[in-house]
């Protein structure tokens, strides 16, 4: 079994934000499965698809962004989940836009879902795939910036960025090896 989590904010109006890349790629994720989010349960809005006959469930926390951890916390649970079958997808602003990054490990950085996940579950040693936000000609309060609406400009940037890091999270889930996914994906 495996687990993808895409961070975000379920309220429809934050829907095309900067700060809900996660949703977005956790949708594509699903869709890649061919799986629909049908049900709710550990506080996300889940999907279930196959991968030969192993179960991933694809989640999309409905706790918003700064509480997402208890939900990632709960489905880890109630699958008996380990690090190695976790994946955690959202976006970055320490990294330009449309930028795909993953990561065997490491801190939450400036990232308050992160540090939710961080801190709900103990973990700091699982794949975690971030999609790049920053736009170097914006200048506001980070804050600000996150919960803005993506420009249409770039919608086609952030589309295909949000399809890569998905199509990362299911090369995971399929098995293959984390570092070949991050020599693909990565950039």
């Amino acid at each position: 079994m495996f687990l993808i989590v895409g961070l975000g904010n379920p309220e429809e109006k934050y829907f095309k934000t900067f700060h809900n890349m996660g949703y977005l790629a956790a949708g594509d994720a699903a869709s890649i499965l061919g799986a629909k989010f049908r049900k709710k349960e550990c506080e996300a809005s889940v999907a279930e698809g196959y991968v030969g006959e192993e179960k991933v469930i694809v989640a999309r926390p409905l706790t918003y962004m700064n509480a997402s951890g208890r939900a990632v916390k709960q489905l880890m649970a109630r699958y008996k989940l380990t690090p190695e079958e976790l994946v955690v997808i959202y976006d970055d602003y320490d990294l330009p836009k449309g930028h795909v990054r993953i990561r065997p490990s490491g801190s939450a950085g400036t990232h308050n879902g992160m540090r939710s996940v961080i801190a709900e579950t103990g973990l700091t040693e699982f794949a975690r795939i971030r999609i790049g936000i920053r736009d170097a000609e914006v200048n506001i309060p980070i804050m600000g910036y996150v919960l803005s609406e993506v420009k249409k400009e770039d919608y086609d940037l952030f589309s295909g960025a949000c399809r890569r890091a998905a199509e990362a999270a299911v090369a995971l889930a399929k098995g293959e090896r984390l570092d070949l996914v991050m020599n693909r994906y990565n950039g």
